[in-house]
């Protein structure tokens, strides 16, 4: 296994604290403690931490609404999207986005998105940016198998394909596009042939194995940085809970989230590494522990910081420019004048 103590003990301690994160959220949420919709991430760890695992401080994500995965990953503040969820002021968005429009720009992380297939068309422009500023810098664009289906995902990998842009699209297929299953939606059942029609390699890997989606999208990454243009990767994986949070889940059988869930990314991994020696059993222990009380410590804060002020909803709705940075107004020239 091609891949260092360190970033094993990092892809570790990254899904220990999503799938925390996200099992917190559903005691809290069930509780009456969260506003709003929640869409929870846990059983897709592997899939944001294996692709995230190939990227720096500087590359970019565009996220889902079920987007709490892909902001851990990232590196967003634990505190600051607790906090958010529960609509504090002291949240990443000011208490103001909640849990579907998360983001954290300085991190890279280009915002959850309530919009299914609202995220593709963000990374051509991450992308198209990167490219005319001539860096290095690649985006990894996640959605789901329901967005498979919309047109701006289509439209977005064209673009990508006729500019080359450093874009790693990652469909996310957990099988269900809120509660239809992909047997009934998705034609031909293979998302991940669609991108060869715009040109660009393509791969479905298994997304309850954070090694393989780890290597797929390395190599994807890799090929962005050097300007070779655009991939494909339809991890096919799996979410533990509903829909959003009070989703009575009677479109699918125990016996299929069983199957699945003795399929769990984690589970997997703790079995691979300590087969193979490659870390100890105490030092996952000690990651457990560490991990539980970043999650109890960001709840508390959450609970204990302020809601914003009423005064200051209209802010941050639209970004202010100085008048300097217009491009200055001229009345066009009317013909008898």
């Amino acid at each position: 296994m091609d891949i260092g103590k360190d970033t094993l003990l990092w892809m570790y301690e990254r899904m220990r604290l999503i799938r925390q994160f996200e099992e917190r959220l559903h005691e809290d949420f069930a509780a009456g403690k969260i506003p709003g919709f929640v869409h929870l991430y846990a059983g897709e760890e592997a899939v944001a931490v294996g692709a995230c695992a190939n990227l720096r401080i500087d590359d970019f994500i565009t996220s889902t609404h079920r987007g709490h995965g892909h902001c851990i990953a990232k590196g967003v503040a634990i505190r600051e999207m607790m906090a958010e969820i529960y609509g504090k002021s002291d949240g990443a968005c000011k208490g103001k986005g909640g849990s579907m429009h998360i983001a954290d720009v300085d991190k890279g992380m280009l915002g959850a998105n309530g919009i299914v297939g609202g995220g593709p068309p963000l990374a051509c422009g991450a992308g198209l940016s990167a490219k005319s500023r001539g860096t290095d810098q690649v985006t990894l664009c996640f959605f789901g198998d329901g967005a498979s289906n919309q047109g701006t995902t289509a439209e977005a990998q064209n673009l990508a394909g006729i500019w080359k842009l450093p874009i790693v699209f990652i469909c996310e297929n957990n099988r269900y596009a809120e509660t239809t299953s992909t047997d009934y939606s998705v034609s031909g059942r293979d998302i991940a042939a669609r991108a060869r029609g715009f040109g660009m390699p393509s791969v479905a890997v298994d997304g309850q194995d954070v090694f393989s989606i780890y290597e797929a999208v390395r190599e994807a990454v890799a090929r962005a940085r050097r300007g070779d243009g655009p991939s494909f990767i339809e991890a096919q994986t799996y979410r533990y809970f509903g829909h959003f949070e009070g989703d009575t889940i009677k479109y699918r059988t125990k016996d299929e989230e069983a199957y699945f869930r003795g399929r769990d990314c984690i589970q997997r991994f703790r079995d691979a590494v300590l087969e193979q020696g490659l870390v100890t059993e105490p030092g996952l222990a000690e990651i457990d522990a560490r991990t539980a009380n970043i999650i109890e410590d960001a709840a508390i804060f959450a609970q204990q910081s302020p809601l914003p002020e009423p005064e200051t909803t209209l802010g941050d709705v639209y970004v202010s420019y100085p008048a300097a940075q217009l491009w200055p107004f001229r009345e066009p020239a009317l013909a008898g004048r």
